[in-house]
Order: C-alpha cells, then structure tokens, then sequence
C-alpha cells in the first residue's frame, strides 16, 4: 500500500491529502449550493413578482399617502401603535427591494422604473406629512419624533439583518415575514419626521430624519442586491462590471457606517454623561437627598445641565462646587442651573408629595414660560399666537413676521433681540420680510461703525430670510464688505457699481 505524498517545508511535512480534502469540501459545497439551493429557485418567478410591487400605480400612490398620514398623526400623538400601523402599509419596500434586484441582475431599465416609483411616493409621503404638520396645532417634538433625529451604527444593523430576513423570504416564497420585516426597519415613520422637520423649519429633524430614511433605504436595496447576488440570480454584466459593483457597494457601506459609527460613539459619550452627573450630584449630597430631575443640553456652549435636587439640608455652594467637579470628569465646559427642595426624612410619603408638587411646579412654569414668550413674540410680529413655533425641548421659538407700518428690517431684528435679552436660556427667531437692504458706507477704505452696523444687520437679515445678497459698487469697497459677510456666515455676489455700496437681495439659483 503506497503511503501519500509529501511536501518538505524546511523541517515540517504538509501531506498533499489535506489541501485535496480541503478543495474537495469545498467543490462540494459549492456543487450542493447550485443543485440543492440555487436549482430550487424559480428566478423568472421571483423577478416577476419584485417587477410588480415596484410599478407605479394608484395602489401604489394611495398606500403610501394613506401611510404618511397615518405616520405622522401617530408621531404628533407619540402613539407606538398607531405608528407600527403606518409601518405596516407602507408600500415603499416594494420599489427599494427591486433597486437591489436590477441591480444585481443588471437590468437598468427595471432599476430606473424602481427609482421612479420610490421617488414619487417619497415626495408624496413628505408633502402630505409636511401639510398636516403645517396646518397642526399640534407641532412640539415628541418622543417619537426625536428617537428618529439621530440614527447610528446599530440603525443600520437593524435594517440589514432586516433587510437579509426581507430578501431571504422574496427569494424562497415565504413573504409572510415582510411584515415583521416593514416594522423593523420603519421606512415611513423617518420620511414623516422629514415632513415634520420641512414644515416647522428645523433642520436638525430634517437631516436626522432623512439620514436614517437613507440608511433603510441603501441597506435594504444593496442587501438584497446581495442575497441575490448569493443566490445565483443571472446578470448581464461582465466580469470587470461585477467587480467594480462590488467595490461601490462595500464603498457606500463604509461610507454609511463611519458617520453613524460616530454617532453612536457621541449617544454612548451622553449616556455616559448623565450617568457620571447622577454620581457626582448624590456624591455631594448625603445619602438622604434624591435626585428629582436631571435635563441636558449637550448641543449648547458650554453644556447646559438643569438639575432639581430634594434634600434635607440646603447646600449654597453645591453648584459651584458640582460645576467643577464635572468640567474636570466630562473635559467639557459645564454651566449647572441647579434647584434645590428642602424635604424631611420623617414621612415617604410626605416626601413623595413634595417630590411630586417640585416636578408639576417645574412642569407648569416651563409651560408658562412657554406659553408667554409664544404671546409676546405673536404680538410683535403681527400674527396670531398659533403661528409661532415653540420647541420646549430645545428651547427655541420661531415666528415669521407680517409686513408692519414703518418697520425696517433693523426694527425686526431689534424686537428680536429684545425679547431674546429677556429669555437668555432660548433661541429666538424672528423671521422678517424681505425689506430693502441698507447701504454701507466706508471711510478710508474700512467700513464707518454705520457701515460695520448694516454688515451686521444685512448678515442676519440673510440667515433669517435665507435668501441670496448682492454688493453693488466699486470693487475696493465691496470685496472687503464680502469678507466681512463671510465671516458672518453669508456669502455675497459682487456686481460693479458707482456711489455708496449697496447691498440687495439677489435671485435665487443666480450666479
């Protein structure tokens, strides 16, 4: 019997039997795959199928209208249920899953009639949504709204082992799962918060919004390109195409992970954050006090923490002392507004009645503090109170203003900065109409404090307006004149002209 041959490696012996078994597993791994697996799949079945979820038709329009309606009613009302109900309809997996499918058969006209199909129903669902929002009463962000402004790493994990369960079951003809599927990855609820964000003016929600509505989508399309891929679908592509294919779906992968990676390295810093007060806070007191309610603004300059603590022994110097303490554990700068309830140690109950009093007494001076800036703001902008939007949780309160006998727009923002003096913890906005802009005088090629002045106020009149600005005049003036409204965040076109420099708005798209 002839023993099996034998690599020499220096001092050490492979016997060739071993990569042979190895390659011999995997032949027949491979060969189980194509016969046991892929032969048992109807592919012109399961294209024709994907091909007709994704048609544009008036089903098609009507679900997803009736979803975003659904969607964002449940968001204004932060109602979980009713917002798994607008999941649950949403038609818009149909045209995402057949993106992954063209793509992976290389069927360009099937992946532009998908495209087409996803696009008009997503500007439909965000237009209705914006609509409703508009003419709500109802325009505070909830709970519901904010868990989806801020999506990271684990979103797109939830969405691709969705997406994986979603194809597997198209591929093999068990669609029952796609609607456990529709719920995990929640295409429509993150397009309603789009609309939500379009409508009350705040960019935060939108982009928040609208990145986790792309992350589902990408996820779900190029895991389904995938898994079809995996599944033997035939594709018309070469081999170089099909290469460079896989390179660009690995490249959006990458590009999708890093920033939501970060994300939720900066919600794990937050978590951590608050954890890290908690602690320092019950450290200075004793072990009888209670922490009644923490809140933070990690958005601000310095980092804003609002802290009520019931205690039996009032600490004057607390804050100060706190404030410290977490500069030097967090490494960021922390201004602490921090109330202190005294309460007795004889009675729980009594306790609790105190607690309970403090958090309501807390509750309704926001609310009426709320409420009184919305009044005032109504008042000097001209418009009803319903017209102000006043996010209580960020602190911020916009009101675009009517047209008034007399005023400038250095009256509008001169009411603005009056009433944010008198509310120095919110953002205040108040949005004018595009009245003229003012000339800018210079002296000896600097702008005068007057010319300085209407910079100033020509730079916040574009930021609240959001519209383009023209310097008219001689070169030497208006190229300083630009820089100095670049520094202020506004970007001016230059036009040649004679006379004092003058500043106007320009069209928009204008070059």
């Amino acid at each position: 019997m002839t023993e099996p041959a034998e690599t020499t490696s220096g001092n050490v012996k492979i016997p060739h039997a071993k990569a042979a078994s190895f390659s011999q597993v995997l032949l027949s791994l491979r060969t189980w795959w194509r016969s046991e697996v892929i032969g048992t799949v109807d592919q012109q079945s399961v294209i024709a199928k994907r091909r007709e979820d994704g048609l544009l038709s008036e089903r098609y329009l009507f679900m997803t209208a009736m979803s975003g309606g659904i969607a964002i009613l449940g968001l204004l009302l932060s109602s979980p249920a009713v917002v798994i109900g607008a999941m649950l309809l949403s038609p818009l997996m149909g045209p995402i899953m057949g993106l992954g499918f063209a793509l992976a058969i290389g069927d360009f006209n099937w992946m532009k009639q998908a495209a087409r199909s996803l696009g008009w129903g997503t500007l439909m669902a965000v237009a209705l949504c914006a609509l409703v929002v508009y003419f709500s009463p109802i325009q505070t962000i909830t709970p519901e709204i904010a868990a989806r402004t801020r999506p990271n790493l684990f979103d797109l994990l939830v969405a691709l082992f969705s997406a994986l369960a979603g194809a597997y079951a198209m591929i093999r003809g068990r669609e029952g799962t796609i609607v456990g599927v529709a719920i995990a990855t929640a295409l429509m609820p993150p397009l309603a918060v789009v609309g939500f964000g379009l409508a009350t003016v705040n960019g935060t929600v939108f982009w928040g919004a609208l990145l986790l509505f792309v992350t589902n989508l990408l996820t779900i399309a190029l895991t389904a390109w995938g898994m079809a891929r995996l599944y033997g679908f035939r594709s018309s592509l070469t081999e170089r195409q099909s290469q460079f294919q896989n390179f660009v779906v690995v490249a959006v992968f990458v590009a999708l992970a890093v920033p939501l990676f970060l994300s939720l390295r900066q919600i794990a810093w937050e978590s951590n954050a608050q954890r890290i007060v908690r602690a320092e806070l019950q450290d200075i007191f004793d072990n009888r006090s209670r922490i009644s309610q923490t809140e933070f603004n990690f958005d601000s300059e310095p980092i804003t923490i609002d802290a009520t603590v019931l205690t039996p022994r009032l600490r004057p110097d607390a804050q100060v002392q706190a404030e410290a303490a977490l500069t030097r554990r967090l490494g960021e700068t922390v201004k602490l507004n921090l109330t202190q309830y005294q309460v007795g140690t004889s009675s729980t109950a009594a306790e609790q009645a105190q607690l309970s009093a403090a958090r309501e007494k807390e509750e309704a001076a926001a609310r009426q503090r709320a409420e009184d800036l919305a009044k005032r703001l109504a008042l000097v902008a001209g418009v009803p109170e319903a017209d102000v939007l006043v996010d209580r949780q960020r602190r911020k309160a916009i009101v675009r203003a009517q047209a008034l006998d007399g005023a400038t727009l250095a009256t509008y923002r001169a009411l603005e900065q009056r009433i944010s003096a008198t509310e120095p913890d919110w953002e205040v906005e108040v949005l004018p109409p595009p009245g003229p802009l003012p000339a800018i005088r210079f002296a000896d090629g600097e702008p005068t404090t007057d010319g300085h002045k209407a910079l100033e106020l020509v730079a916040w009149a574009a930021k609240r307006i959001d519209a383009p600005v023209v310097l008219v005049g001689s070169p030497v003036e208006a190229g300083p004149a630009a820089e100095i409204l670049a520094e202020l965040g506004v970007t001016a076109r230059l036009e040649r002209g004679t006379g004092v420099l003058q500043a106007r708005w320009g069209e928009v798209g204008a070059e």
